[in-house]
C-alpha cells in the first residue's frame, strides 16, 4: 500500500552517463542474490510479506459503504489511516449502490472499489434496511471477486474507524475455526430468548462485531448464513424490544450484527475475543492498553469542542477543496484539560481520530486537484513531526484475548486434564415441572464435581415456546416437541428423550469423547466418570431395571 521509490530509471547513474555492464553473468547472477539478501535483512517487512505468501498468510480487508456522501468522507479517513498504519495485503471498498445512485455518484473512485448489488431497500421483501448491505457485500465479493481465490485471511472493518497500526489475524490470535472479534457487550440477545428462537446451538453464540478477522475457508461457510440470519432477525419484529436486543432504539437497527453471531454458531465458529483492541471514542482507555482501532460511532467531546458523525450526514467535505472538520483542541491544551491519566489518553485518542481524518482529507484534497491549502496553524501541525511522531503505527502486544472455548473449559482443564473429556446431557420439556427438577439437578451438577460441561435438552412445541419462561435455568440445546408424534398423532412425551439425543448428536459439534445421560429427576452426589465403571467404546454403561 506503500508508495514506490525513487529508483532511476534506465541504469542512468546520477551524473548522466548510461551504466555500462562489465560484469560477467555468473558474477551478476551471484551479487544480485547478495544483494536481495541483504535487502531482506535490511527490509524485515519484505522477509515478513515474502515468508507470509508461502506459509498462506496472504492478507484481504474489506469494508462496507453505500453510494453518498455520508460514507465517502468516512473511506477516505479509513482508507488513509489503513496506510498509515501498514497494513498488509490488499484493501476493497465494498460499495452499494443502487442503479439511479449511479450515475450522479461522484466517489467511485476512492480506493480499490467493488460494485455490489444494493440490499437497503430488500429486492424480495421490500424492507428498507441499508445495515444489511455488508453480508451481501460480503457474499457478492465472495462469488464475484478474484481477489478471493487469492487470499487466506480476511480482515472485516466499519467505516467508521481509525486503524492506528496493523491488523494481523495470526499475530491477534485467530486459527482456522476460531476468529478474532471485538467484544460488544450490549448484544443481548446472545443470552435470551433471541438467541434460542434462531439458532440450534445457542451455546455457541458470542457477543462480538466491530472488527472481524478470520480464515477466507470460515468466512466462506459463514457468509450466506450471515445474509440469511440478518434476513431472519430482521423479520422477527416481536423481538426487536430493546430488552431484547439491547438495541436503544427498539428498531432492529442492530439485527446485522445478530445475523452474524448466529450464522457464526450455526456453522460451530468459537471466537477469540478481545475487549481492548477497539475503543469507541469518549470511553476511558484501560490502564496500559493501546487501542489499535477508534470507532468514531458515538457522538464525544473534548473541553468545549466535540464531533458526531450523524452531523455530517449530508457532507460534500470529500469534494469541497481543502474544507476539513473544525479543528480540536491541540495536544498541549489536552493536557492542561485532565490530570487523571487514562482520561487523559481517552481525550488524545479522540484528537487524534479527527486529526488523522483530517490530514486524509487534505491529501486526498492534494490528489484530485484542488489548489495547495492556504496555511494555517492548525495545516501547520497536520503536517508537523510532532503529529508524525504521535500517530506512528502501534502494535498489538499481546493484550488478553479471551476465547468461548478456552472460558467454558477452564476450570476443568486445570484439574481434569488427565481424563477423557465427558459431556452430560438430561431431558426435558417446556413446564413448570419439569423446570424444578432441572433446578436440583443443575443445582447437584455443580456442587459434585462432574466434569465437563451439561446439557438440557428441552422439547418444546412453537406454542409452548413463547410463554416458556425458564429459558436460564441451564445451557440449553432446543429441539422440536415429539410428544404428538408427527406421523402416527400418538401422545408420548417419553419419546422426547432420544428424539432429543439424535437432534442434538445432528446440530452440534462436541469434542466429547463420553457421554452421560442422565434424567430430569435425579440428584448428583459425585462425579460419574464413565472410564472407572468400565465403559469403553462399544461396551457403555448402565444401571439395571430389573
Amino acid at each position: 500500500m506503500g508508495e514506490s521509490g525513487g529508483q532511476p530509471k534506465g541504469g542512468i547513474r546520477p551524473g548522466g552517463e548510461r551504466a555500462r555492464s562489465a560484469t560477467p553473468p555468473s558474477m551478476a547472477v551471484a551479487i544480485a542474490g547478495a544483494v536481495a539478501a541483504a535487502l531482506l535483512l535490511l527490509c524485515p517487512a519484505w522477509a515478513s510479506a515474502a515468508a507470509a505468501v508461502g506459509e498462506g498468510r496472504r492478507l484481504h480487508t474489506l469494508f462496507s459503504v453505500e453510494c453518498g456522501d455520508y460514507f465517502d468522507w468516512q473511506a477516505v479517513g479509513l482508507l488513509h489511516s489503513l496506510r498509515k498504519a501498514g497494513q498488509p495485503g490488499g484493501v476493497t471498498r465494498l460499495l452499494s449502490c443502487a442503479e439511479d445512485q449511479l450515475p450522479s455518484y461522484r466517489g467511485l473512485r476512492i480506493g480499490h472499489t467493488l460494485q455490489v448489488p444494493s440490499y437497503s431497500r430488500h429486492p424480495r421483501t421490500g424492507d428498507w434496511y441499508p445495515a444489511i448491505n455488508k453480508p451481501a457485500g460480503v457474499v457478492h465479493w465472495l462469488k464475484n471477486s478474484p481477489e478471493a481465490d487469492n487470499v487466506d485471511w480476511v480482515v472485516i472493518l466499519d467505516a467508521d474507524q481509525i486503524v492506528r497500526g496493523p491488523i494481523i489475524p495470526w499475530e491477534l490470535g485467530a486459527e482456522k475455526g476460531k476468529p478474532f472479534a471485538a467484544y460488544y457487550g450490549y448484544l443481548k440477545g446472545c443470552d435470551n430468548i433471541l438467541a434460542q428462537l434462531h439458532t440450534a446451538h445457542p451455546e455457541f453464540f458470542d457477543k462480538v462485531g466491530g472488527i472481524l478477522a478470520m480464515h477466507i475457508d470460515d468466512l466462506r461457510a459463514l457468509a450466506r448464513l450471515w445474509l440469511s440470519k440478518t434476513e431472519e432477525v430482521r423479520q422477527d419484529k416481536s423481538h426487536w424490544s430493546t430488552n431484547i436486543t439491547g438495541d436503544i432504539y427498539g428498531t432492529g437497527w442492530i439485527s446485522e450484527m445478530y445475523g452474524y453471531a448466529i450464522g457464526a454458531a450455526e456453522v460451530g465458529l468459537r471466537h477469540k475475543i478481545n475487549d481492548d483492541i477497539m475503543i469507541y471514542l469518549g470511553y476511558i482507555p484501560r490502564p496500559g492498553i493501546e487501542p489499535l482501532i477508534l470507532h468514531y460511532g458515538l457522538p464525544f467531546k473534548v473541553g468545549n469542542w466535540s464531533f458526531s458523525k450523524l452531523e455530517h450526514h449530508e457532507d460534500v467535505i470529500v469534494y469541497d477543496c481543502n474544507r476539513l472538520f473544525p479543528p480540536p483542541p491541540f495536544p498541549r491544551e489536552v493536557e492542561m484539560m485532565e490530570s487523571d491519566p487514562n482520561v487523559k489518553r481517552g481525550l488524545f485518542l479522540s484528537i487524534e481520530c479527527i486529526n488523522t481524518l483530517n490530514e486524509g482529507l487534505l491529501l486526498h484534497h492534494a490528489s484530485v486537484g484542488c489548489p495547495k491549502a492556504q496555511w494555517s496553524k492548525y495545516l501547520s501541525f497536520l503536517k508537523s513531526r510532532r503529529f508524525s511522531e504521535l500517530t506512528m503505527p502501534k502494535y498489538w502486544k499481546g493484550q488478553k484475548v479471551d476465547s468461548t472455548i478456552t472460558a467454558q473449559h477452564v476450570a476443568l482443564s486445570k484439574t481434569n486434564s488427565e481424563y477423557p473429556k465427558i459431556h452430560t446431557l438430561f431431558s426435558t420439556e417446556c413446564s413448570s415441572y419439569f423446570d424444578w427438577q432441572t433446578v436440583g439437578l443443575m443445582h447437584s451438577f455443580r456442587l459434585s464435581g462432574q466434569p465437563g460441561n451439561i446439557m438440557r435438552l428441552l422439547s418444546c412445541t412453537d406454542e409452548d415456546l413463547k410463554n416458556y419462561k425458564g429459558h436460564d435455568l441451564a445451557p440449553t440445546h432446543y429441539v422440536p416437541s415429539m410428544s404428538q408424534h408427527p406421523l402416527t398423532g400418538d401422545w408420548y412425551p417419553a419419546i422426547n428423550k432420544p428424539a432429543a439425543v439424535l437432534h442434538w448428536l445432528s446440530h452440534v459439534q462436541t469434542d466429547a469423547e463420553f457421554i452421560v445421560i442422565l434424567d430430569a429427576d435425579m440428584i448428583m452426589r459425585g462425579p460419574i466418570t464413565p472410564w472407572e465403571y468400565g465403559a469403553k467404546l462399544g461396551h457403555p454403561v448402565s444401571t439395571p431395571y430389573e
